[in-house]
């Protein structure tokens, strides 16, 4: 199992929708200071259920939502997908490829797809349990950690 791809939109620095594919192997992301690179990280502990705006650097759950700039207006949700390969089936389902989405709006709704079907948080974190990955997991060391 491998992350494989993470799309990202209204989420923090990441006002367009913007795709980062990985492949198997290490992958690192550089860039200078201020381009966002601990905010993938970030979305990755997000869409994975953190339910902590201060684990994600931020006052509150909003904070996530693209807030705007001077020429860019505030987007009203922010969204999340990583796509696993899954094709040793590590994860206990029967696809080769897995595709956790969370959407959060400005009212406070928010929303959790397991494949595109609508999901709860509980079943991400029960797929998720016994291989090392989640919110808290090793394998997502966040920026201080």
């Amino acid at each position: 199992m491998y992350l494989k791809n993470i799309e990202v939109q209204g989420f923090k620095s990441f006002a367009q929708k913007i795709n980062f594919e990985f492949h198997k192997g290490i992958t690192g992301i550089v860039g200078p200071n201020g381009s966002g690179k601990s905010n993938v990280g970030d979305a990755v502990r997000w869409v994975l259920g953190e339910q902590s705006a201060r684990s994600l650097r931020g006052g509150n759950m909003q904070d996530v939502i693209f807030s705007g700039t001077e020429t860019r207006k505030p987007l009203g949700y922010a969204s999340v997908a990583i796509t696993l390969d899954n094709s040793d089936h590590k994860l206990p389902v029967d696809f080769n490829e897995v595709t956790v989405t969370r959407r959060l709006y400005r009212s406070g709704e928010s929303e959790y797809k397991i494949n595109g079907s609508a999901c709860r948080l509980k079943d991400i974190n029960e797929m998720f349990y016994d291989t090392g990955i989640g919110k808290e997991g090793y394998s997502i060391i966040g920026q201080g950690q």
